[in-house]
């Protein structure tokens, strides 16, 4: 059998042993995967694993602990996917995918984004809007935003704002700046609808939340595991 797995400080908020165990059992493949809150990322390469996924706050710290990087990842400067000592970033995969399906089915442009965090995650979809040609900003999300936000065509939440179980909080901004022409990514999957998309909708902008990221995401983990 195949030990596999997502390593975390907090993952209740987590589906992927779910997806996986789900996936794993259809594709007839002798293999687990299990949840592994750590309170240091020095812990994981001990964990014996084939492979693993990584979320917040480790995308960035786990570097130092792996052998070799992706050239990718190591562009991104992040890491979410491990096989074998190796990391990986498909981060930017799910962000990119996720964001051109609706770009193209609703016929939307975007002339420049405003991404809200420094993690991982935040490096992950600065990468995807340079790949397509969108200018973004990046800025922290740890005090109250104060700029004007109706500039951005696009303001993606990159932080675990909102996320369960603290599904009342969300990034501090004026959301009465916002209107039915800007586009919110919220990075954030559980809940489905966050704070900052709720709000996002009432002003009319275009929601779209982080399943289907985490889902494209996923699925080019499993790739790189069965490569």
């Amino acid at each position: 059998m195949k030990h596999f797995g997502l390593i975390g400080k907090k993952l209740e908020h987590s589906w992927s042993a779910q997806y996986f165990s789900a996936k794993f059992a259809a594709e007839g493949i002798d293999a687990d995967y299990r949840l592994f809150e750590l309170d240091n990322a020095a812990l994981a390469p001990q964990l014996g694993l084939d492979g693993y996924n990584i979320t917040i706050p480790y995308k960035t710290v786990i570097l130092p602990y792996l052998q070799e990087l992706d050239p990718i990842a190591a562009e991104i400067n992040a890491v979410n996917v491990v096989m074998n000592g190796k990391g990986y970033n498909t981060d930017w995969i799910g962000f990119k995918q996720s964001l051109s399906e609706i770009m193209h089915s609703r016929n939307i442009e975007l002339k420049n984004a405003l991404i809200l965090g420094q993690g991982g995650a935040a490096k992950a979809v600065n990468y995807a809007l340079k790949l397509m040609n969108i200018p973004a900003k990046t800025i922290s999300a740890r005090e109250k935003i104060e700029m004007d936000l109706r500039q951005y065509d696009l303001i993606v939440n990159a932080t675990p704002l909102g996320m369960f179980p603290n599904i009342e909080t969300c990034p501090d901004m004026d959301y009465q700046m916002l209107c039915e022409k800007q586009v919110l990514f919220d990075c954030v999957y559980n809940p489905e609808e966050t704070e900052f998309l709720r709000r996002g909708k009432a002003r009319g902008a275009i929601t779209i939340n982080g399943k289907r990221m985490l889902l494209i995401q996923a699925e080019e983990s499993w790739k790189i595991w069965n490569n």
